[in-house]
């Protein structure tokens, strides 16, 4: 599973989408777009994200554009991998 098809994988889960983020593309919406996406969600997403992929969130490495598109989110963790 490539790191676009995990991150999917892990939005599907803890926005209980029933497998409608597997359609996701780069380009979708996130932040203001899927009603499951509220504050809560954002810190249950941060949550899970760095629990799967292994990396640490700072509170001041992050803001609404990390999460305007799914793109933008898998940019976020793509350079988090990599640091």
């Amino acid at each position: 599973m490539n790191t676009q098809q995990h991150l999917l994988a892990i939005l599907d889960d803890v926005l209980s989408l029933e497998g409608r983020a597997k359609d996701f593309t780069v380009d979708t919406a996130l932040l203001g777009a899927i009603p499951e996406l509220d504050s809560m969600a954002v810190v249950s997403l941060i949550t899970a994200l760095e629990e799967q992929f292994g990396i640490v969130v700072d509170d001041d490495e992050i803001d609404g554009a990390t999460f305007a598109t799914v793109g933008a989110l898998l940019d976020f963790v793509n350079g988090k991998l990599a640091a």
